[in-house]
C-alpha cells in the first residue's frame, strides 16, 4: 500500500500536464485570432446573424485544423524551438513528448478537423482549410529558414480563414471576401515585424530568416511595418464603399489605422524594442477591433 498510492497521486499532475501539452500544441492564443476573424467573415457574408449550429461547426472545424497546422509547424522545427528561450519549453524540445506522439495527434485533428467542415459545412470550407494547413506548414514553415520571403507566405496562410467564415455561410467568393482577406493580410506586416524585432536574438540564435534577423539596423523591418500600415489604411475603408459597413465605421477604421501607422513611423523611427512593443500591442487591438466593428454594426437589426 505504501508504494502504490504515492504513484497514484503522482498520476494526476501528469494527466493534466499531458493535456497541457496537447492544448499548447495547438497555439491557443493565436487560434482565438483565426476564430475572431471567422466568426466575422460569416457574418459579413450574410450580412447579419448566420445559422448559430452552421458558425458553431464552422469555428470546430476550424479550431481542428488551425490546431493540426500547428502541430505541424512545431513538429517541423522542434530543432530551432529548442534553441529560443520562448519555445524551448514547448512539448517537443522539452521531450516531454515524442515526434511519433506529436505526428499522430497532428494527423488526427487536421484529418478530422477538414472531415468535420466537409461533412457538417461545406466542401468549399474543407479545402481552403486544408489549402491553410498546406500553406503554413509545408510553404510557410520551410521558408523561415531560407528566405525572408516567408513573411508574404505566412500573411496568406493568416489571412485565409476569412474566406473559410465566408464560404461557410454559403456565400461565394466575392469582393466582400477580397476586402476582408485583403485586410487581414495587410495587417499582418506591422505585426510580424514586431515580433521578429522583439524576438530578432532569439530568431538569429535559430537559424531563423527573419527581417530582423537579416538586417539588424531594424530599418528594413520599419519600413515593412510602415508600408503595411500605411497600405491597410485605404483598404480598410473599402468595407464601406461596398455596403459591408456604416459611415461611422469609416472613422472607426480611420482611427484604427492612424493609430497604428503611427506606432509603425515610431517603431521605423526609433528601431528599439519600446517602440516595436508598442507596434505590437497596436496590431494586437487594431484587428479584433475592427471585425467586431463590422460585425456588431451588420448584426444590429
Amino acid at each position: 500500500m505504501s508504494t502504490s498510492s504515492p504513484s497514484f497521486v503522482a498520476a494526476r499532475p501528469s494527466v493534466w500536464r499531458r493535456a497541457a501539452d496537447y492544448l499548447a500544441l495547438s497555439k491557443p492564443k493565436i487560434m482565438l485570432m483565426e476564430l475572431v476573424t471567422v466568426a466575422a467573415a460569416t457574418v459579413a457574408a450574410v450580412h447579419g446573424a448566420p445559422d448559430a449550429r452552421l458558425l458553431g461547426h464552422a469555428l470546430l472545424g476550424t479550431f481542428l485544423v488551425a490546431a493540426g497546422a500547428s502541430v505541424g509547424n512545431q513538429w517541423l522545427e522542434w530543432r530551432s524551438d529548442a534553441l529560443m528561450d520562448r519555445t524551448a519549453d514547448r512539448p517537443l524540445p522539452s521531450a516531454r513528448m515524442s515526434r511519433g506522439e506529436v505526428a499522430a495527434f497532428g494527423a488526427v485533428v487536421t484529418l478530422g478537423g477538414v472531415a468535420y467542415l466537409w461533412t457538417l459545412v461545406n466542401p468549399a470550407t474543407a479545402a481552403i482549410g486544408a489549402l491553410t494547413w498546406f500553406v503554413y506548414v509545408c510553404l510557410y514553415t520551410p521558408l523561415k529558414s531560407r528566405s525572408t520571403s516567408n513573411v508574404t507566405v505566412g500573411a496568406v496562410s493568416g489571412a485565409l480563414p476569412i474566406l473559410m467564415g465566408w464560404t461557410a455561410a454559403g456565400r461565394p467568393l466575392d469582393v466582400g471576401a477580397a476586402v476582408l482577406f485583403a485586410v487581414v493580410f495587410l495587417w499582418q506586416f506591422p505585426h510580424v515585424m514586431a515580433v521578429g524585432w522583439i524576438y530578432r536574438r532569439q530568431y538569429a540564435a535559430a537559424g531563423l530568416r527573419m527581417v530582423p534577423v537579416v538586417d539588424p539596423s531594424g530599418r528594413r523591418a520599419g519600413r515593412v511595418a510602415t508600408a503595411g500600415a500605411l497600405a491597410l489604411l485605404p483598404v480598410s475603408l473599402l468595407p464601406a464603399a461596398i455596403g459591408m459597413a456604416g459611415p461611422w465605421y469609416l472613422c472607426w477604421a480611420a482611427g484604427l489605422g492612424l493609430w497604428q501607422a503611427l506606432r509603425a513611423f515610431q517603431f521605423l523611427a526609433g528601431r528599439d524594442d519600446r517602440t516595436a512593443r508598442a507596434l505590437f500591442r497596436a496590431t494586437l487591438a487594431y484587428l479584433p477591433a475592427l471585425l467586431t466593428w463590422i460585425a456588431v454594426g451588420l448584426l444590429r437589426p
